[in-house]
């Protein structure tokens, strides 16, 4: 049952345990008063709507067995205590990723706001803010994904009674712009390659799709150069103290893929140049069993790979400046554009299934419908 008085009214009633009272004070606000298991619980807004809505979450917390725990504490003192507990939780990588996202947008956005009044107006206020300052749809996007994870476990744990960042609609997603080399530029790049340290890595990259992290995780029990087939089972992370080895994101991770011809080639090659650098480095060789280390064996960081030798190596062949990640479209495509099936493309990159594949290059798709259609054309004419 819920009371509602003006500010007219002088004498006020002691609600029944479980019952509430919202009246407007003196001084033009609103308050709502309940009582649950004999504990008083008050809340003044300036919004009446938004007192009520408090006085029915809390009232159907008791019902529900949730009893909201009073607090003071902010939007942005809570989030700087739940950021350390999701450190067992998450990847280093992704639990940096947290701390960015925290740090300069959503604490600055809604920082000071008290963590009970948060509501989705705020949320939208953040939205533009992140918009307003540069940021993509796609980092606002992820910016409110950490919050609507930190949220829930405030409504968890009872410090909340709903998740608002569930409430607002995040921006759509840009499409991430994909560049891919055609096979001429392919060659161009294998060509620029001879010789250099490297060489294995980007024949590797652009003719099976693997990704960035599972190339450098690569060890050379994993390689059967005679079978010319590799085994994906780790990938390269960045963690506190360096590059680390970890297990796969997903199960499908872990697969086997065929190598070409000239990966073959140019992992003997490499492995000839790794002996002589492993015989010259002497007691100073750390033996990771890494095909791509550096020049004592130890793990390569993967932005170093790409500021100091990818990119100058695209300067070298003459080719438009891309990501390292477009390597494994550039294999993706062209496997698919030669007519290799669609299932034994996902299986090569380790896709979950062959709908995220065709969903991802959907640019071929029209071409190989156009060849199936003229296959048909020939085999009924």
């Amino acid at each position: 049952m819920i009371k509602t008085r003006s500010r007219k009214t002088t004498r006020k009633k002691k609600g029944a345990n479980g019952d509430g009272t919202l009246y407007e004070r003196k001084d033009g606000r609103w308050e709502i008063a309940y009582t649950v298991d004999g504990r008083r619980h008050r809340f003044v807004s300036k919004s009446r709507l938004e007192v009520h809505r408090r006085l029915m979450a809390g009232l159907k917390a008791r019902e529900d067995g949730l009893h909201l725990q009073p607090t003071r504490e902010t939007a942005g003192g809570f989030l700087r205590t739940w950021l350390p507990g999701m450190r067992p939780h998450l990847r280093f990588s992704t639990w940096i990723r947290y701390e960015k996202y925290l740090r300069v947008h959503i604490v600055p956005a809604i920082g000071r706001i008290p963590l009970v009044r948060l509501g989705p107006l705020h949320i939208r206020t953040m939205q533009e803010r992140m918009l307003t300052g540069g940021a993509s749809p796609t980092s606002v996007h992820h910016a409110q994904a950490v919050l609507h994870r930190a949220l829930e476990d405030a409504v968890r744990w009872g410090l909340v009674p709903r998740n608002v960042a569930g409430l607002v609609r995040p921006p759509k997603m840009a499409c991430p712009q994909m560049r891919t080399l055609s096979g001429e530029n392919v060659a161009s790049l294998f060509e620029a390659a001879v010789g250099e340290r490297l060489e294995a890595l980007w024949v590797l990259a652009a003719t099976t799709g693997m990704r960035q992290g599972e190339l450098l995780a690569l060890r050379w029990p994993e390689l059967d150069l005679d079978r010319a087939a590799a085994r994906v089972t780790a990938t390269l992370t960045p963690g506190p103290n360096g590059p680390t080895i970890t297990e796969p994101k997903t199960a499908r991770s872990r697969r086997q893929i065929a190598l070409t011809d000239q990966a073959v080639a140019a992992l003997r090659r490499h492995r000839t140049a790794q002996a002589a650098e492993r015989l010259q480095a002497g007691p100073a060789w750390v033996d990771t069993t890494l095909v791509f280390c550096g020049e004592l064996g130890r793990p390569l960081s993967a932005e170093w790979v790409v500021r100091r030798a990818f990119r100058p190596l695209l300067r070298k062949a003459g080719l438009p400046a891309i990501r390292f990640h477009d390597l494994r479209h550039t294999a993706a495509t062209l496997m698919l554009s030669r007519g290799i099936h669609p299932k034994i493309v996902a299986e090569m990159l380790g896709h979950a299934t062959v709908a995220i594949t065709l969903d991802v290059y959907s640019h071929v798709t029209p071409d190989m419908q156009r060849e199936a259609a003229q296959l048909m054309t020939e085999f009924l004419g």
